[in-house]
């Protein structure tokens, strides 16, 4: 058997196309090319089980081999084969109308995954690396000829007949100089580690077998244990702690779709923990970039997801407008909401206890998916000063009694760092407000997601007004001062602090309080925050926007008032003003050697 003959497309330019666009991920060409014998070889093993293949199956190891001598990369299967006629078929055929239709629709596309999954061209894949591509192959029927098909990356071939007495197909790549690279035992192990590491065929290199053809997700719950779980996720993070608790995906409709996704222990970086669930289709690695497959709050998760019905070949722009794609995001959605309501109601204490890492997940999922929070709602907690935790509910109801102002509403009041915020956290303590805390990362989105949730509640960090204005229950304390005296000690103020941009109000608080309080309103902060958060410099967008407040029952106004020394009046407001920024942490450089020194003259 010999012919000679042109692949059917309609211009010489194919090959050339299919390296210039496949040139940024060349190594796909060997998950291409070994995912295509792994299919070779379960068809074989198909026919045998139905009864249309009555020979010995035997081994059925796909076998990658090296030469470096010879420079060639030999990729073996024993499955179907083919025969020359199907050669012609399966291999000369390109499966798209002709390359300048091609070339017009993709000149600007960069996505190497996107050309191969449109046009079937995974075979086509081994040019990107050889200038000389040839197929041995022997099919599984009785009473068929081996052949060989040779193409140096031109449209023309080469068919003749072949030594081989096995079946199934031996695809050798002569590699060319700019491919080298592929000529290095250790680059081809990465490869097939990366791609091929759960495939369901045995994959032998250099007398190893590198897969694992039957990795948990494959199997039924019910035939796992803990350890198994435990073990699979050390082989997948031999690095990371153990996680906290897993979820096995098993559904076959509308979709197809099996799994385990991993619920990690999260630190307050999540940046750390992003990008760690991949995806595969029928136990082949196609991407760790999941974010279209997997909501946004759920990529902290980590894991396995495998589905038939995503393409092997696939492209971002085919996740984003997938129906499939979308109905995963649902179920997975919906799968995680289930399992962490399931672990609140039978095990709360457990729950608790995990909710540094779960809070994460939570509060992440309720600010981004409206869905997710109506399922979550019940479950998402809120941890006060002393520890403990309660539901949304839960916690209103904590402090309706004492944190209700004039208008109904429910006032929750929060720190952020109790370190920096002690001396307005101990003020409120004071007045026997519950505080809580929301100190990690997203926890300044989630307020507002909270507030926009919950019926009748404002939420203000402890440090937006002095102790009595953080709740207006329409009560005022008596002040001591005139009007006069507060019109003089005002001014005192304004002249010791020297800015005429802040204008300090008066107001009678409990002798208790500090001589002076320096807040941020709360919706100024937000705006402030938002404008940082946006690279406005917002810090200084706001210059006159904090408020001082001087609080008029305290000695120290009344010791002001009646010093007749305006030195010494000056200096003591300027003290009881720089104690205020000291304990806003405000007070830096230059301004805090002067308040030293100034504390030590007055101590001497």
């Amino acid at each position: 058997m010999e012919e000679k003959g042109t692949i059917s497309v309609n211009t010489e330019n194919i090959f050339p196309i299919i390296k210039k666009f496949l040139y940024s991920d060349h190594d796909i060409f060997l998950r291409e090319l070994v995912s295509n014998a792994v299919d070779a070889t379960q068809k074989l093993q198909k026919l045998a089980s139905i009864g249309e293949y009555s020979g010995e199956v035997g081994e059925t190891k796909v076998k990658v081999v090296l030469d470096e001598k010879e420079n060639t990369i030999t990729i073996s299967d024993r499955g179907i084969g083919m025969t020359g006629e199907e050669i012609k078929k399966y291999i000369n055929q390109i499966a798209f109308s002709g390359a300048t239709e091609f070339v017009e629709k993709f000149k600007g596309i960069d996505d190497a995954n996107q050309i191969i999954g449109k046009f079937g061209l995974g075979f086509y894949s081994a040019f990107m690396v050889a200038d000389k591509v040839d197929i041995i192959t022997k099919s599984y029927k009785d009473d068929t000829e081996a052949a060989k098909w040779s193409c140096t990356g031109s449209t023309d071939f080469e068919i003749t007949s072949a030594e081989k007495t096995d079946r199934g197909t031996d695809i050798v790549l002569h590699v060319n100089e700019e491919s080298k690279e592929y000529l290095e035992k250790f680059k081809l192990k990465q490869i097939l580690d990366r791609y091929c590491k759960f495939l369901p065929i045995e994959i032998e290199y250099d007398g190893d077998i590198l897969n694992t053809t039957s990795p948990i997700w494959t199997k039924s719950p019910s035939d796992l244990e803990d350890k198994d779980y435990l073990e699979f996720y050390k082989s997948l993070y031999p690095m990371s702690e153990d996680p906290m608790f897993w979820i096995h995906l098993n559904v076959d409709y509308p979709f197809n779709l099996t799994g385990v996704l991993y619920f990690p222990k999260v630190k307050n970086d999540i940046t750390l923990h992003k990008d760690k669930i991949q995806l595969y289709s029928r136990q082949v690695f196609i991407t760790d970039e999941v974010k279209e497959i997997v909501p946004e709050f759920l990529m902290l998760m980590h894991g396995v997801i495998d589905s038939p019905d995503i393409p092997l070949n696939v492209s971002r722009s085919y996740l984003q407008s997938d129906s499939n794609v979308k109905k995963i995001n649902n179920y997975i959605t919906k799968k995680v909401a289930d399992k962490l309501i399931e672990l609140f109601k039978d095990d709360r204490d457990g729950y608790e206890k995990k909710w540094e890492s779960i809070g994460l997940f939570v509060k992440y999922g309720m600010l981004s998916d409206e869905k997710f929070y109506d399922r979550a709602k019940g479950i998402g907690l809120l941890k006060n000063l002393d520890g403990k935790l309660f539901t949304f509910d839960e916690y209103l109801e904590h402090i309706a009694g004492n944190q209700t102002d004039k208008d109904g509403n429910k006032v929750i009041i929060y720190t952020n760092d109790r370190g920096k915020q002690d001396a307005y956290i101990q003020a409120a303590l004071k007045k026997d407000y519950d505080i809580v805390e929301f100190d990690n990362v997203i926890d300044n989105h989630f307020i507002g997601t909270l507030e926009q949730k919950l019926e009748k509640v404002s939420i203000k960090r402890v440090d937006a007004d002095v102790a009595n204005k953080l709740i207006d229950k329409g009560e005022a304390l008596e002040s001591v001062l005139s009007k006069d005296e507060e019109a003089k000690i005002k001014e005192i103020y304004k002249s010791a602090i020297g800015d005429d941009k802040l204008e300090p109000e008066v107001t009678a608080m409990s002798a208790e309080e500090m001589p002076v309080t320096i807040t941020l309103p709360e919706f100024m902060r937000r705006m402030q925050e938002m404008a940082e958060l946006q690279g406005m410099m917002g810090g200084g967008m706001f210059p006159s926007s904090q408020t001082v407040t001087i609080n008029g029952n305290h000695p120290i106004t009344a010791k002001i008032l009646a010093e007749s020394d305006e030195t010494k009046q000056k200096e003591i407001a300027k003290q009881a003003y720089d104690l205020a920024l000291l304990s806003n942490g405000k007070l830096t450089g230059a301004a805090l050697t002067a308040f030293v020194n100034r504390s030590v003259g007055m101590i001497s």
